[in-house]
């Protein structure tokens, strides 16, 4: 359970359950942040940024995010910190607070729904055959070998998070699927963008351009560099 108020890391980055989360924590307010989770063992929160930038003055964010536990840390001399985080719990900021050097939220779970419904199920068949294409697509276009196609899960939710951490969309256009509360309208939003990414990525493998902006993350998924 996520305990109130959740320290709040903005990002230019949408987290989903289960995606893996590189950082380096060099600003001082962070560098505290992540200190006292790392002593109370606690998640931080992680949430797109709508409006700002990440250094600097305070970025303003989306509401919907996704807990974040820390799983390595490495201390440098400085007080700097190379951090992996894991997704684990979407959530939904009820209420912004002020009073420490970084931004804290009361929040709310927001899990998916309807995840082991006979609806879900069916649109996992429909999606699974179509994210397993998209990847194997995207090995070509970068030149990689991964073992990824191989292994989807089964369970419908998990479908659902893995494509969303696997597509090569805009930052906006994950966050509109963090932001859908059940898996079958996640799993049909996927669909279209599957579709919609299928034509381009095909076309790119025909004509040559390799994708050399992407890179395969800690997981096997890919991520922008």
């Amino acid at each position: 359970m996520m305990a109130n108020p959740l320290p709040l890391f903005p990002l230019n980055v949408v987290l989903f359950p289960g995606m893996v989360l590189p950082l380096h924590i060099f600003e001082d307010r962070y560098r505290l942040m992540i200190r006292r989770c790392l002593n109370e063992g606690r998640p931080f929160g992680v949430l797109l940024i709508r409006e700002g930038k990440e250094v600097g003055e305070a970025a303003i964010p989306y509401e919907v995010g996704t807990s974040a536990r820390i799983t390595r840390v490495e201390r440098l001399d400085d007080g700097r910190m190379n951090i992996t985080a894991i997704g684990a719990e979407r959530f939904r900021v009820r209420r912004f607070r002020a009073g420490e050097p970084y931004l804290q939220g009361e929040v709310e779970p927001f899990p998916p729904t309807e995840g082991e419904t006979p609806e879900a199920r069916r649109w996992a068949e429909i999606v699974r055959p179509l994210i397993s294409d998209y990847i194997g697509l995207l090995a070509r276009a970068a030149g990689l070998q991964l073992g990824l196609v191989e292994n989807l899960p089964e369970d419908p939710t998990a479908l659902a998070f893995l494509t969303a951490i696997a597509l090569q969309v805009s930052h906006e256009e994950k966050q509109r699927l963090l932001e859908i509360s059940s898996v079958p309208d996640i799993l049909a939003e996927e669909r279209a963008f599957l579709r919609r990414e299928d034509k381009l990525l095909r076309f790119m493998v025909e004509t040559g351009p390799r994708l050399a902006e992407l890179k395969a993350g800690p997981t096997g998924y890919l991520f922008p560099n």
